[in-house]
């Protein structure tokens, strides 16, 4: 009978240490998560300006264009922390979109193939981008949800474990697109 109390702290303790270890292995788990977006959004601002530089000589009209794509691109790479990266990230996106609509309008460069080559380049790490968000997106969902349950939130509240934010998308991602009737 002397044992029980030690036997229920051992058990109360193992919990303890039991739950707080998994909210560091879910914290650790969206900073990785994070780097590997990290990882592939470095990837496509290493792209854009060799795809800049291809187009161009062909389009001296189109000057606009690709300078809100550089000024897209050097806003992106500044930007920290989830919020203003995902921001900064969605602007990109669109910069880029605009961009790769006005290459459809020259022959000549849609046919180069070190367009093609970056195009497809950027289109792989596009997906993969989108790959590492979701990622991302379910490690925050799985982490919130420790911190916030019981029992998890006593000891997330007692070593100030805060919710994690959510890598969204602006709200033109969110649209249908429309089809261009003719």
């Amino acid at each position: 009978m002397a044992y029980v109390p030690l036997v229920l702290i051992a058990v109360v303790a193992g919990w303890f240490v039991a739950a707080y270890n998994r909210l560091v292995r879910l914290r650790n788990q969206i900073r990785n998560a994070w780097r590997q977006i990290d990882v592939q959004l470095t990837r496509r601002h290493d792209l854009i300006p060799n795809l800049v530089e291809v187009v161009k000589d062909y389009m001296s009209y189109e000057q606009e264009t690709l300078a809100k794509v550089i000024e897209a691109r050097g806003v992106a790479v500044g930007a920290r922390g989830t919020a203003a990266q995902a921001k900064a990230e969605n602007i990109l996106t669109e910069s880029l979109k605009s961009l790769f609509a006005v290459v459809e309008n020259y022959p000549d460069l849609k046919a180069n193939r070190n367009v093609a080559s970056l195009q497809e380049e950027l289109t792989g790490t596009e997906n993969r981008i989108s790959f590492a968000r979701q990622y991302y997106n379910d490690s925050v969902m799985t982490y919130n949800n420790a911190i916030q349950a019981i029992p998890g939130n006593f000891v997330a509240s007692l070593f100030h474990f805060g919710a994690e934010t959510y890598f969204e998308a602006d709200g033109r991602d969110r649209e249908v697109p429309k089809a261009a009737l003719r």
